[in-house]
């Protein structure tokens, strides 16, 4: 076994461990199990890589110390980062809801970061063994491509992510290095997910499997007003992966059809100038015409416009305005975006990210317990907590 001393040693080459790397100074280490860098930034965004939101803050994100993010995200923040993307030419466009994505591909993202973080190190499909601290150092041990390396290194960082995508080799080992080290733990579950139906559920909504319709969805104080599209198994698009972070086994989502519409004012109006259609036929104008005839079925909704009193179509708009879904569960790790839960916030320090419980040691990413919207935020708290940590890291006294 041969021996190799840094001063870094980062775990992980995501975006928080790349972008760390490029700020904790030269005598740095990244290693990944992974044959490429950076994969779950190439795949983002349909390949465009969804870096930021103009919109990002604290309050955009979940955490059981909704504070704890505050100051890395006000001392890295997303116009920080976009001038980083400027400086490297990269072309951009915002889309909704202060989403910015690369015009061309999220590889440029990852070659900016790799060309950041020169000259730190870089070590592909290198798998990680035991971990130990001698009093002054890290002691790591290491497999690369089938030759064992202990790497002793002043500064240990994990940034190796949660347990979504486990295709792409998730595995929580993060979560075991902070629990070696004495950290807690909040509990872990798939996040930005899509929720799923029970098999008498899933035959009952079969008929609407690709209709998408733009609706507020609601759970536990969380509020989205995005699309939903029903599938073969159950609720996906923006506003469900939104709503699936609130959402627990039991829980009835409540949803809003229609918004932005006064359906009833609406309706009322239609009935003097199209009285003589179908209820089901007007509805068809603002709701897609597959969901009309779901909610006729399932509702009894029968006989034209003009046979509404307005009471009736009250109680229709009440019923379109808050109809609710109970799913059973979720798709789970495998197709989440993020981990929700984490490396308890208690353990750490939010200015450095470095541990309480053991100095030289340092979070970041989605290892931590804090989990952001869909929509770019969760990128930008790995570049946020990823500076942080090398920031601290660069200022500090190297040990002989």
């Amino acid at each position: 076994m041969t021996a190799q001393h840094v001063s870094t040693l980062i775990l992980g080459a995501g975006a928080a461990g790349l972008m760390c790397a490029a700020h904790a100074g030269p005598d740095t280490l990244v290693v990944d199990h992974a044959k490429a860098p950076g994969e779950k930034i190439r795949i983002s965004g349909g390949g465009r890589c969804n870096f930021t939101n103009i919109y990002a803050g604290s309050e955009n994100f979940l955490s059981q110390n909704p504070h704890f993010a505050k100051s890395a995200l006000s001392r890295y923040t997303q116009w920080d980062f976009l001038d980083l993307v400027n400086k490297h030419g990269i072309a951009w466009h915002e889309k909704t809801l202060g989403q910015l994505f690369c015009d061309g591909s999220a590889k440029e993202i990852i070659t900016m970061l790799l060309a950041e973080m020169q000259p730190a190190d870089l070590w592909l499909r290198t798998e990680i063994g035991e971990i130990t601290h001698d009093g002054s150092r890290f002691h790591v041990d290491l497999t690369r491509e089938g030759r064992a390396v202990t790497v002793t290194a002043q500064n240990l960082v994990v940034a190796t992510g949660g347990k979504s995508i486990p295709k792409m080799g998730a595995t929580g080992i993060g979560y075991r290095i902070a629990q070696q080290f004495g950290h807690s733990l909040t509990e872990t579950r798939p996040g930005l997910v899509p929720l799923t139906f029970n098999e008498d559920q899933k035959a009952a909504f079969r008929p609407l499997a690709g209709s998408a319709v733009p609706v507020v969805a609601g759970c536990n104080g969380g509020s989205f007003e995005e699309a939903m599209l029903f599938t073969h198994r159950g609720l996906s698009g923006p506003a469900i992966l939104q709503i699936s972070s609130y959402w627990r086994e039991g829980d009835s989502l409540s949803l809003r059809l229609c918004p932005g519409t006064d359906l009833y004012d609406a309706l009322r109006a239609r009935r003097q100038t199209d009285g003589a259609k179908a209820l089901t036929t007007v509805l068809a104008d603002y709701l897609p015409r597959a969901l009309c005839q779901f909610l006729a079925e399932s509702w009894g909704l029968a006989g034209n416009l003009a046979d509404q009193s307005d009471k009736a179509l009250r109680a229709l708009v009440d019923r379109l305005e808050n109809w609710h879904l109970t799913p059973t569960s979720s798709e789970g790790y495998r197709t989440a975006e993020v981990t929700l839960g984490g490396v308890a916030t208690d353990g750490m320090s939010s200015k450095t990210m470095e541990s309480r419980l053991q100095s030289g040691l340092f979070l970041i990413g989605e290892v931590v317990d804090v989990t952001g919207w869909l929509g770019g935020y969760n990128f930008q708290w790995a570049w946020s907590s990823a500076v942080a940590a090398g920031r601290a890291i660069a200022t500090r006294p190297t040990i002989g």
